[in-house]
């Protein structure tokens, strides 16, 4: 367990210096891809608990999710079957899905539903 911020700094080194060498990530023999596992395991723990990702908006992931597709306003909306006003309230934060639109959203653009809910 990481116990200090200068520990986690000295491990997060030691991480990218074993990342550096191929063999010790494509070598599970190797006792460097042993410590490699295991340092980052350290790393993963004391960043969840320090550094944690906050969940995203609903806002946030449709907006990713637009991106990644490449999707516009306009094709978004015939995509889930909703006006183009209704798509920019929701982005807006101005308004929620009905819960028949968020299972479309959730399904559709594959966005948990916990997300799209908002619990």
């Amino acid at each position: 367990m990481i116990k200090s911020e200068k520990e986690y700094q000295a491990i997060l080194n030691r991480v990218e210096e074993l990342l550096s060498n191929p063999e010790n990530i494509e070598n599970s023999e190797s006792k460097s891809y042993i410590e490699l596992n295991l340092l980052s395991d350290l790393v993963a723990d004391y960043e969840e608990k320090y550094y944690p990702i906050p969940t995203p908006t609903l806002s946030e992931a449709i907006r990713l999710r637009m991106q990644e597709r490449g999707l516009t306003q306009k094709s978004l909306s015939e995509y889930l079957g909703v006006s183009t006003s209704r798509i920019s309230e929701y982005l807006n934060g101005k308004s929620e899905p009905t819960l028949k639109i968020a299972r479309e959203i959730s399904k559709k653009l594959d966005i948990e539903a916990s997300i799209v809910l908002g619990v």
